[in-house]
């Protein structure tokens, strides 16, 4: 089937394009390098013309509340009218486990109103929640850094590896339109504090990790389980100190 992939050249859509096509589907990147705007609406038509399913995971360049909200307003918006003209039957986006309990957040509230748009278009879609990635952990610590110093609360978090996402938004593809939210974690438990500590130590940071329940995750309070997924997640295999051990 043919299969287009919106930021199909950004880390999880380059890994999905490659998995999707080695399994034998024509799957297509679409980005604005490659002449798809879904802010503008350019190359939209071109690109879905036989396309069955199109998997959303794309980003906006600005984490500034306004310009995140616009971001994910206009382009679901262009992208779901151009499925329904193009006759596409899955829509397949990828979200952030949590979302719904972030909404402090810009960021979060972005998404979710992203997934609403998803649910009230009539197309068939499927949403995939996933954990942080490991190679989110970085941008996490930048958020949360003053001078030398990172503050994050001691919450539960359990981080996953992006080929392991990529695998799972691949496989939702593919299959019947679920009609709802599937879930996809690491299979460790962390705190987040200690979580990013590893990290930078890891990569001799000198930045101290500063514990503070109060700390705020892009603008959002955490409670203790807010990052975790319920029970019913799919639990993917790559552990953290692996993909650390590949890094160096």
């Amino acid at each position: 089937m043919k299969v287009v992939v919106i930021g199909g050249t950004g880390l999880i859509g380059s890994k999905l394009v490659a998995k999707l096509n080695e399994h034998g589907h024509e799957a297509v990147p679409a980005a604005p390098n490659t002449g798809v705007n879904t802010l503008t609406g350019e190359g939209l038509a071109e690109v879905l013309t036989g396309a069955s399913v199109v998997i959303d995971v794309s980003n906006s360049p600005s984490f500034e509340d306004d310009a995140v909200m616009e971001f994910f307003r206009t382009s679901t918006t262009n992208l779901l009218k151009a499925e329904a003209n193009a006759g596409v039957s899955h829509h397949v986006a990828l979200s952030v486990v949590g979302t719904e309990r972030l909404q402090e957040s810009g960021y979060f509230r972005a998404k979710q109103a992203q997934e609403a748009l998803i649910k009230d278009s009539g197309i068939p879609y499927s949403i995939v929640h996933a954990t942080q990635f490991f190679e989110f952990m970085k941008g996490i610590a930048e958020a949360a850094t003053d001078g030398d110093t990172v503050r994050l609360a001691p919450v539960k978090i359990r981080p996953i590896f992006s080929d392991d996402v990529a695998a799972a938004v691949g496989r939702t593809a593919v299959g019947t339109p679920v009609g709802g939210v599937v879930e996809v974690a690491g299979p460790e438990e962390f705190q987040l504090d200690e979580l990013i500590r590893k990290g930078l130590d890891a990569k001799k940071d000198p930045r101290q990790v500063v514990t503070d329940v109060h700390a705020p995750y892009f603008g959002a309070e955490l409670q203790e389980t807010t990052l975790l997924p319920g029970p019913d997640a799919h639990i993917a295999e790559t552990r953290f100190a692996d993909w650390l051990a590949q890094q160096r």
